[in-house]
């Protein structure tokens, strides 16, 4: 069984037991967390919501917090003497997906 959820503008296929890496949400670690915005569910036969399936959801617990490695954005024009240099590191929530409602 499993479920197509969409959280953070993204869209996760997940099943019970996966531990997924989703955009950073206002959770500590050990909370529960619940998804409503199921968009199909795949049990006895597969169900599609016209976005989201009423009444589904699916219930997680937050693994830990984080941020992800270091990304470099360097810009440069040639012959104009014009570098920037700008690093970025994106905040990150794990979550374990523990039940699938649908």
């Amino acid at each position: 069984m499993y479920a197509i959820i969409a959280t953070g503008g993204k869209q996760y296929k997940v099943s019970e037991g996966d531990v997924i890496t989703i955009e950073k949400l206002g959770a500590e670690a050990g909370e529960k967390v619940t998804f409503d915005q199921v968009l199909a569910v795949s049990g006895d036969g597969l169900k599609i919501g016209s976005p989201t399936l009423a009444g589904a959801s699916v219930e997680a617990s937050v693994v830990r917090n984080g941020r992800a490695r270091k990304v470099i954005v360097y810009k440069y024009k040639r012959k104009t003497g014009y570098h920037k240099k700008n690093g970025h590191r994106q905040s990150f929530t794990q979550v374990k997906i523990n039940k699938i409602n649908g």
